[in-house]
């Protein structure tokens, strides 16, 4: 009987369902992301079980889990949506053609986009790709740019915004600094540590102060204007960064940098995605947009 039904293909709403869930570990959280109720994923799930042969999950206590079958399960489901909409970019690139101008802030472009973009640059080959910064993070007056990845914006007529993604920031220092300092144990060691700030003092302060730290010593250190020096200052040892735990996944994923502290502040500011009015049905603008939504939401 389960062989039978393992034949049928399963539904895809069911499976993003699985794969939501499998990723956020709450029914609440996938039903969030898919726009569904919680009994409408449960539902999914209870289907896709069926449809399978197998249980996906279990309850353990007042949670509800992955067996193991279910992880496993997931993590094919993942691969294989994860090319489909590989695929769907890739395909909906071919053919297009003329020029692109992305701007986005420098930290943006050197930690986040400069490793990804070449999958962009794959799908449309044929699109004469630029990607430039700007001197003020929240710039996007450049009349040369078509699509703009700003850090906060003001509104103005003319031109289309989207939440891109929000920031948190926390301390992150090298393994190397960490173990120089013999640890940092508690947010009050970072009265002994180096501090490294972009532009002016106040990350560092707000963050002082959500920790109940004497702001006055937040304002000590080493002030850049640019974050890629910040890093670059960081990846060196050279002190502690107030850094963006979005950008700065890769460089925590590969042990270039560390997270001494779980306390983390919001930004006030937030990345977003602007393109003028004009550019918005521009087929090389709209695909990149999709591409970016994709890989942003995908990260």
């Amino acid at each position: 009987m389960a062989t039978d039904t393992v034949r049928r293909i399963p539904s895809t709403q069911a499976l993003r369902a699985l794969e939501a869930f499998a990723r956020h570990g709450t029914v609440w959280q996938a039903a969030e992301e898919m726009c569904l109720t919680r009994s409408a994923v449960s539902h999914q799930l209870r289907l896709l079980e069926r449809d399978l042969g197998f249980a996906l999950t279990a309850r353990s206590g007042t949670r509800i889990e992955l067996t193991p079958q279910g992880t496993a399960f997931a993590e094919d489901v993942r691969r294989a949506l994860a090319t489909i909409s590989g695929s769907a970019r890739r395909q909906a690139g071919r053919g297009l053609t003329g020029s692109l101008t992305v701007s986005c802030t420098p930290g943006f472009a050197s930690a986040w986009l400069s490793p990804k973009i070449g999958r962009f640059a794959r799908a449309a080959p044929d699109v004469d790709l630029s990607v430039v910064t700007p001197l003020r993070l929240d710039d996007v007056a450049n009349p040369d740019v078509d699509v703009f990845v700003s850090f906060g914006y003001e509104p103005r007529a003319g031109l289309r915004s989207e939440l891109l993604r929000e920031v948190e920031f926390t301390p992150l220092c090298s393994p190397t600094l960490l173990n120089a300092y013999g640890g940092l144990s508690s947010p009050e060691d970072l009265m002994r540590a180096p501090l490294l700030h972009i532009t002016d003092y106040e990350d560092w302060v707000q963050w002082f102060a959500t920790v109940g730290l004497p702001v006055a010593a937040a304002r000590r250190g080493i002030r850049f204007t640019d974050m890629n020096l910040v890093y670059a200052a960081a990846y060196a040892s050279q002190g502690i960064a107030m850094g963006d735990e979005f950008i700065c996944k890769d460089a925590l994923a590969s042990g270039l940098l560390v997270r001494p502290f779980d306390g983390a502040i919001s930004s006030p500011a937030s990345y977003q995605l602007v393109l003028r009015e004009e550019k918005a049905d521009d087929p090389a603008v709209a695909a990149f947009c999709a591409w970016l939504r994709a890989e942003v939401q995908d990260f």
